[in-house]
């Protein structure tokens, strides 16, 4: 009998919001394994802003996804086949895969997962696959921060914002993260520990802005752009850092926008501005994943995952990135039943 599995393809590139026939969900035969491949069931895929920008033919740092393809995402699982030396089934992997319940692979792009003592797999998936190293990377090597600057993070209740302030507590500074809705910045301030917190939506970000910091930021680890990021930059100090990790509010929008006045801010403020993927750092990615298992072991950095159940509903929850529907970082859980355990 032919192993057969679900999947997402790409059917045509979305205008505006994603919508639906976008993408198509259907089920087909598993590729057959050849030498040096092994079948990878996967347990838990990653919704991340780029799968916006991946669907698109805008320039982007990596190729866009074929229509007809499958789609391309984040994901963790267990072998559960295998004829590539050194990969036992059982094992765990996590890396660029598919938008698909089994994945025949050679490994590209893959990686074996350790889990920290006591982690489960969704919080290592969801914090040491993609968002912890863009949080490390991202505030150490671009922000650079020193003890006693202000730090503002937007979409700080999301996935790599709990981790971004997080780690500059870590490094001693005043960390102010802007969220929306009240649970989520009662989350920030009152379990991860951040100095404050913004409800974009019910507060008037600027003036909670002044009143929390009126000699200015020094530090912004955009990830929204829009008005979020002209309130924060706008108040930027002389040599601040901004760190444009992503522009969530714009990866919908069907005409370019430009902030052109903050232009001369940048100038007169010598701010710099960073541009930032993750994937660049590539080279330096176990560095990044001893630091973090060493914070989530010993305490120092706790994350908050929103997993929701079933592959077929992948695209539905997709949106709710977009609309601030998140708490957490979005995991969809697809092996139902099997949530990893140890690694081998």
């Amino acid at each position: 009998m032919v192993a057969t599995r679900h999947i997402w393809r790409l059917a045509r590139r979305p205008v505006g919001s994603v919508a639906e026939g976008d993408m198509v969900f259907g089920e087909e035969a598993v590729p057959d394994l050849a030498e040096g491949e092994f079948l990878l069931k996967v347990l838990y895929l990653s919704l991340d802003p780029t799968n916006r920008i991946w669907m698109s033919d805008a320039e982007q740092y990596m190729p866009p996804v074929e229509l007809g393809a499958p789609m391309r995402g984040l994901v963790a699982g267990r072998v559960v086949k295998s004829r590539k030396d050194g990969v036992a089934e059982g094992d765990l992997y996590s890396g660029f895969g598919l938008w698909a319940d089994l994945m025949v692979t050679d490994g590209g792009g893959l990686n074996r997962i350790e889990l920290p003592p006591g982690v489960p797999l969704s919080v290592a998936f969801g914090v040491l696959a993609l968002v912890g190293p863009t949080a490390y990377f991202g505030l150490l090597d671009l922000g650079r921060p020193k003890a006693g600057e202000t730090l503002v993070v937007s979409a700080a209740a999301g996935g790599v914002g709990q981790v971004v302030g997080q780690i500059g507590k870590l490094k001693g500074c005043r960390v102010i993260g802007i969220a929306g809705g009240p649970e989520k910045c009662r989350f920030l301030t009152e379990e991860l520990g951040f100095d404050a917190a913004i409800d974009y939506r019910n507060e008037d970000v600027g003036a909670r802005l002044d009143a929390l910091a009126p000699d200015g930021i020094d530090i912004d680890f955009e990830q929204v752009g829009g008005p979020v990021m002209n309130a924060v930059v706008s108040r930027m100090r002389l040599h601040g850092r901004v760190v444009l990790c992503g522009l969530i509010s714009r990866y919908n929008d069907t005409e370019e926008r430009e902030d052109s006045g903050y232009w001369r801010l940048v100038l007169m403020r010598r701010l710099s501005i960073h541009g930032f993927i993750v994937t660049d750092f590539a080279g330096r990615w176990a560095e990044a994943l001893a630091a973090l298992g060493g914070w989530m072991a010993d305490g120092s950095i706790r994350t908050r995952q929103d997993v929701r159940p079933g592959l077929d509903r992948a695209l539905e929850y997709l949106d709710a990135l977009y609309t601030g529907g998140n708490f957490g970082k979005l995991l969809v859980e697809v092996g139902a039943g099997d949530t990893g355990g140890t690694a081998r």
